[in-house]
């Protein structure tokens, strides 16, 4: 076998305590707001597929767009972040995110689906360089050996964002949504268009409030502008040296990891709505079950506090072998129950992504030294994952059932909980 190509080392910064609170303090805020705008997609789908009458895997459209940015701007992100540094790459992160959310403006007022779509694609773009620049960073603002408990830690704001953002979208976007709209074959152009138009207003809202808000957080960074860190030394991000990379296989097999736990999480966030919505389910309505995703987004926010501590003395690769087996037996158990049963296990499965994305995240990026930025932004692209999987849960529960649909996630869980293992045992070593 080769030898891996991730070479160097990367130290801590060299800032004083106080600027390394304040980055750390800041960086994690953004992990907050990225999360809570991620999962107000959830809370889109039913409202976009009465809107516009559309199949589950039209619908799911929304959740493709966003995430085919990872794909399509991940490499070019890691570019800008080893040509700026990154807080000034955060910068233009937010910038390009509160361009994203302020285009919701305009497809209101246009009333086509396809322009919701175009918003999201841009705003993703902006969270997919934050994904770039943060998500490493973070792992700098500190002892080296507490690396994965900072990520950990950050990522439980994020899941704070992702709770709370159900129930702002369950009160702004869901509030007036019913199940089924007038016949809408019946309306002439004209009067469809200003009934899609009505009904779309409300879901620019919380999209304007976040673009304030980043904008806020914007100044914050500025005043960073000029941190620099010994971590971004390494060239622009070539293809070929990008791609030359996945020679290390414990970040090949891990940027396939976080391919298909990504694509896992969206499916179930994305399907869950309408799950417990069904009359083998709940049978709730769109805002209360809506408010009802919160508790899958918290669960989340819940381990990831609490894998915070128990990573300090549990190996990594044990805990996410554990949490992605567990999910997957969740998922599996939905399929197979119904009511209560049904609704609970699947819930449940939030608690138990808690560790899953930072966990495969810095344990494939270990040891990439001077080559982080361009090892990070490979395994952003693989958070295309979240286009690619919930298509094919909802062709699958088009051609079937939802809960039928749950065995995508259960497979995707499956793999990452192998991956686990392999690092586990000491058959995916970090490169030295």
């Amino acid at each position: 076998m080769s030898a891996p190509v991730c070479e160097g080392s990367v130290t801590p910064l060299e800032k004083s305590g106080s600027t390394n609170r304040l980055l750390l303090a800041s960086v994690v805020a953004l992990f907050f707001i990225w999360g809570l705008a991620t999962v107000l997609i959830d809370t889109l789908i039913p409202k976009l597929k009465t809107l516009f009458t559309l199949t589950y895997t039209e619908v799911m459209l929304t959740q493709f767009c966003f995430f085919l940015a990872y794909f399509l701007f991940s490499l070019p992100a890691s570019s800008i972040v080893a040509r700026l540094g990154y807080v000034r790459g955060i910068i233009t992160g937010l910038a390009v995110m509160s361009v994203g959310c302020l285009l919701f403006m305009p497809a209101v007022r246009l009333g086509l689906y396809e322009s919701f779509l175009v918003a999201l694609f841009v705003m993703a773009c902006g969270i997919t360089l934050l994904q770039v620049a943060a998500n490493p960073f973070i792992t700098l603002l500190g002892p080296s050996q507490q690396a994965h408990s900072r990520l950990t830690l950050a990522q439980a704001f994020n899941s704070l964002g992702t709770t709370v953002g159900p129930l702002i979208g369950a009160a702004l976007i869901l509030g007036s949504h019913v199940a089924e709209t007038p016949d809408l074959s019946a309306m002439s152009a004209p009067a469809l268009h200003q009934f899609r138009v009505e009904q779309a207003r409300e879901i620019q809202v919380p999209f304007i409030g976040i673009a304030v808000v980043l904008g806020l957080v914007a100044l914050v960074f500025l005043a960073f502008r000029n941190v620099e860190t010994q971590a971004v030394t390494a060239p622009a991000a070539s293809g070929r040296s990008v791609w030359s990379l996945l020679r290390n296989r414990r970040l090949a097999l891990g940027t396939a990891g976080i391919f298909f736990y990504v694509g896992a999480e969206v499916s179930v966030g994305s399907v869950l709505i309408n799950y417990l919505m069904e009359p083998e389910t709940l049978t709730l309505r769109a805002s209360r079950a809506g408010q009802l995703v919160s508790l899958y987004w918290g669960g989340a926010m819940v381990g990831r506090f609490v894998a915070a501590g128990v990573l300090r003395r549990v190996p990594a690769g044990r805990v996410l072998a554990m949490c992605a087996f567990t999910a997957a037996l969740l998922a599996t158990t939905s399929w197979l129950a119904v009511g209560w049963v049904a609704a609970v296990s699947v819930i449940a499965i939030g608690l138990f992504n808690s560790v899953m994305f930072p966990l495969i995240f810095s344990l494939a990026i270990e040891g990439c030294g001077e080559d982080t930025p361009r090892a990070s932004g490979l395994v952003c692209m693989a958070i295309v994952g979240g286009a690619i999987v919930p298509l094919i849960t909802g062709a699958v529960a088009d051609f079937s059932s939802l809960s039928t649909a749950l065995l995508v996630p259960a497979a995707c869980y499956l793999y990452v909980a192998f991956y686990g293992l392999g690092v586990q045992r000491g058959r995916l070593p970090a490169p030295q």
